[in-house]
């Protein structure tokens, strides 16, 4: 359970530190592009989608990437809209609140409580999207490269 906790406030700080004071679509493709780049420096071809109020304003497959990969991202957009935390937030988050999926009616096909999913939060705003990546073997994986890119993108 500490270990939960301790995963918990990590998600919890990165998502306080990780705002931003604008996010356009222009904002999205810079942000894709980048995510990309550090994506590729990955052993296997990593899936991306960022969506802004609901549209998706940036979604790119590169050769390899598997078609399941589509239908992780769906599930972690959805549980980023829905909980307005990262994939991996909620992951920590039911874990620590002794829940589950099934316990919180969700159903696994629709929904993902692991790492690949973190929300675009605007300052004073609230969160407006979502930044997915899905085709790591680890989603810990998925959540660091969302992680390490933020902290390049907004350095």
């Amino acid at each position: 359970m500490q270990e939960n906790k301790t995963l918990l406030a990590l998600c919890e700080e990165q998502e306080d530190k990780f705002q931003f004071d604008h996010f356009s679509r222009a904002d999205a493709l810079a942000f894709g592009l980048k995510l990309h780049e550090n994506a590729k420096k990955q052993p296997i071809p990593v899936a991306i989608e960022i969506t802004i109020n609901g549209l998706v304003v940036f979604r790119y497959f590169p050769d390899g990437a598997l078609p399941d990969s589509e239908l992780w991202l769906q599930r972690k957009r959805r549980s980023v809209e829905l909980m307005e935390m990262s994939s991996l937030h909620f992951l920590a988050w039911l874990e620590a609140n002794g829940e589950s999926m099934e316990s919180r009616k969700l159903p696994a096909n629709d929904y993902a409580a692991g790492g690949g999913g973190f929300p675009i939060r605007v300052r004073g705003t609230g969160v407006i999207g979502s930044i997915c990546v899905s085709g790591m073997p680890d989603h810990m994986d998925d959540h660091q490269l969302v992680i390490d890119t933020l902290a390049e993108f907004l350095a």
